[in-house]
């Protein structure tokens, strides 16, 4: 099943890498970009289209950061609160055999 995974994940990607050689290839015209205080220099439209995606995957990375940060902070709280307790439990179990006649 590991290779079937592995050989899927492998075409997929060829594909990907394919489909964007495409785009690359049909998108050669070249494109002053004008944004509201800058003309940037004129290029093809397939590298501001793919700038731009880049731009946003990580734009919405950092912008997700926070909620990892946090997420990961209240399951390390929850992971230290559930050791507490088995701690806790452990010693009451051993109280109790010891207690018991």
């Amino acid at each position: 099943m590991r290779w079937l995974k592995g050989v899927v994940l492998a075409v997929v990607t060829l594909i990907v890498l394919l489909l964007g050689m495409l785009f690359a290839v049909r998108n050669q015209q070249t494109v002053p970009l004008d944004v509201i205080w800058a003309e940037l220099p004129a290029a093809s439209l397939s590298l501001w289209l793919l700038s731009a995606l880049v731009v946003g995957v990580l734009l919405g990375m950092v912008a997700m950061s926070g909620l990892y940060l946090r997420l990961r902070t209240t399951l390390m709280r929850a992971r230290h609160d559930n050791q507490q307790q088995r701690k806790e439990l452990d010693r009451l179990r051993v109280q109790e055999f010891k207690e018991a006649p």
